[in-house]
């Protein structure tokens, strides 16, 4: 699966080890946003552990991608990866 997962999340300590997991799974695009290619089964052993570190009232949203979706996504700066590719190529 092709994910997009953001967070707002007030609380460094629980923010900051939210984005330590998630960049075991994912790349990190923006401060708070991460394109995952996930199997639907670690997708929600990973979201339990992101709703384990954060508070009711942090927000986390998750958005999936179809494959005509993805065809269709670029980004701006032309110097960065299209959305979902490999990172091995990116340079600053």
């Amino acid at each position: 699966m092709k994910i997009l997962l953001t967070y707002d999340i007030s609380e460094t300590k629980s923010r900051t080890k939210v984005a330590t997991l998630l960049e075991g799974y994912g790349y990190r695009v923006n401060f708070s946003v991460f394109e995952l290619d996930i199997k639907k089964h670690k997708l929600q052993i990973l979201l339990n552990e992101v709703k384990d570190l954060c508070a009711k009232n942090d927000s986390i949203r998750v958005y999936t991608f179809s494959a005509d979706t993805i065809v269709n996504s670029y980004d701006l700066n032309e110097k960065r990866p299209k959305p979902f590719e490999k990172r091995s190529s990116y340079v600053n």
